[in-house]
């Protein structure tokens, strides 16, 4: 458990549901002894684990404790806010959230917006340079991250700049000195990755969740706030533009409306799943035109980020970033490089396996052709093949097959059933024959033999054609009766019936026992001595409560048959 990665699995609570390998599209999991755990060399961050998991054994690591420490130690710490702030706090006025962060302990807010603006008027000024080629915004973490690991071959595509926010953050270290800190507030999980790997500009990262639990925890209500509080106003300045980031097309529509750069073709993808789908085939592209793609990993943008509590939908937290964002379009003087390269993010390693090495995975879990390969995605995988390969890369194990434990589990009752002495028979509420073993049709006579070797289990028999006690099924099915004890003679045969309820009405099992086989009678007796004994103890015990006597010389002859027909089975 790696609690100190931007998400990581509490073993504890996963359930090995799989859920989180089917949702993650890069398959950066490994189960390890039935806990699904995360492979930080393969993941994005991009959280979408986190909000799949049905038992919250995915977490997203907690820096609320770092930053209250933070702000003990340090006078000059700033917020960064994510302009999705207008969505995820639609009820409250830019003045009464920022005196609430003011009040938590923070020195200044400012918007991440802006630097949202600069890294716009560099990527126009960028293309402007260029005649042609592919420019994917480099403004998203998980995408960065995305490319640089699964996509490497892609990785020049990328606009050379920092993201919003680190270039917001070197704007906040010239206006407040370097020895400011600077703490995010958004809807992004992979902001964090961004606080480990630029520490030097990025002190830690919160989501609106975090910021959510630490006003309930300190009891602020930031709608209590005076509105009209003069000293809470965004530092250096109001964004203009740049608060249309958050949502699909808000960064081409700030680059369009930075400048000139009108002969590119423009265009925006959002969800992990998209964005591989454009990936995956972009080396097909052939124009001679400039293709700029503005990638998001979050379906519809950063307001539906994993760090948001998505209290609304979807079309409404844009409509609300639209209606609240200033239309101006503000210029800023940039006197400090943002430019940056991605060697930092290491390739995620892809082995090729031979095709006997899968064969071999495959037929370790039963997958002897390509029939068997049903391709169910039970194990969280697309393929029977892709299960195969993610077990020679120690990712998986074979008891996430469900066919294929399924079908040990019918091989091991099956072979339970052949070599039980007395009867089986499971019956459901059509009385017909769910299983039976070869020893029911035995105990019931050379006919039922027979018709066994025909049809295997008696599967789908109808019980009434079958067994003359069928009624003592219809009764336990129709009463749900636990269990039931009946004694019957079958030709020449004594036969002990014991049913139980599998299923309450639904469906019931008996055990058919051939009371004239030695071995039957001397357990019979036994059982039945004990229970004779239990019983009369019982009884004497009450009158030895009401008067006083006992029964020792009564549980000392009843002891005795016992021992005797105990002794005489040991001998046969």
């Amino acid at each position: 458990m790696d609690v100190f990665k931007p998400v990581y699995t509490e073993q504890n609570d996963c359930q090995d549901c799989y859920k989180c390998i089917r949702e993650c599209q890069l398959k950066a999991i490994k189960v390890i002894n039935n806990s699904a755990q995360i492979l930080h060399e393969d993941c994005i961050y991009c959280g979408s684990c986190t909000l799949v998991c049905p038992v919250n054994a995915k977490k997203v690591r907690n820096d609320l404790t770092r930053v209250k420490s933070l702000l003990k130690r340090h006078d000059k710490v700033v917020v960064s806010l994510a302009p999705s702030y207008m969505s995820e706090f639609p009820n409250l006025k830019d003045e009464q959230l920022l005196a609430a962060l003011k009040e938590l302990g923070f020195a200044h807010v400012s918007e991440t917006a802006l630097g949202a603006e600069m890294v716009s008027q560099k990527v126009n000024a960028f293309l402007e340079e260029k005649q042609s080629g592919i420019y994917i915004s480099s403004a998203c973490p998980s995408v960065v991250e995305m490319i640089c690991k699964h996509f490497p071959q892609y990785k020049n595509y990328i606009t050379p700049f920092l993201s919003p926010l680190l270039a917001h953050c070197k704007l906040l270290k010239q206006e407040y000195g370097e020895d400011c800190k600077i703490v995010f507030i958004g809807p992004c999980i992979a902001k964090k990755s961004e606080s480990d790997a630029f520490g030097d500009l990025l002190e830690a990262s919160l989501s609106f969740k975090d910021l959510a639990e630490w006003l309930d925890e300190e009891g602020l209500e930031p709608e209590l706030f005076h509105e009209s509080d003069a000293e809470s106003k965004f530092v250096p300045r109001r964004a203009g533009r740049g608060a249309l980031y958050p949502i699909d097309g808000g960064m081409i529509a700030g680059i369009k409306d930075n400048a000139s750069t009108t002969d590119a073709v423009f265009m925006t993808f959002s969800g992990i799943s998209s964005i591989y789908d454009v990936l995956k085939d972009l080396n097909y592209y052939r124009k001679s035109g400039l293709l700029f793609l503005e990638l998001l990993a979050c379906e519809g943008g950063c307001i539906n980020g994993p760090g948001t509590r998505k209290s609304y939908s979807r079309a409404l937290k844009r409509l609300e970033i639209i209606n609240r964002t200033e239309p101006e379009v503000k210029e800023q003087v940039v006197n400090f490089s943002i430019d940056r390269d991605f060697d930092n993010i290491d390739v995620a390693m892809k082995p090729e396996h031979p095709e006997n090495k899968i064969k071999e995975a495959l037929n370790m879990i039963g997958k002897y052709s390509d029939k068997d390969e049903i391709n169910c995605g039970g194990c969280g995988y697309n393929s029977c093949r892709e299960f195969a390969k993610a077990y020679l890369e120690d990712k998986s194990e074979p008891n996430m097959c469900a066919s294929y434990m399924r079908k040990i589990a019918h091989d091991k009752s099956t072979a339970l059933l052949g070599k039980i002495p007395s009867g089986v028979l499971i019956v459901n509420e059509d009385l017909k024959v769910v299983e039976a073993n070869q020893s029911f049709a035995r105990i019931m006579g050379e006919e039922m033999e027979q018709l066994f070797e025909t049809i295997p289990g008696l599967k789908d028999a109808d019980l009434k054609k079958i067994a003359p006690f069928y009624k003592l099924f219809s009764s336990v099915l129709a009463t749900g009766e636990d269990n039931l004890e009946r004694d019957f003679r079958l030709g020449n045969k004594m036969l002990h019936l014991s049913l139980f309820t599998i299923q309450r009405n639904k469906i019931v099992g008996a055990i058919l026992r051939d009371m004239s086989q030695p071995f039957i009678q001397q357990e019979e007796v036994i059982n039945r001595a004990k229970a004779v004994n239990q019983k009369n103890l019982e009884t004497v015990q009450k009158i030895a409560y009401l008067l006083g006597e006992n029964a020792s010389e009564t549980e000392d002859m009843l002891n005795s048959i016992v021992e005797f027909y105990t002794l005489s089975e040991d001998k046969n």
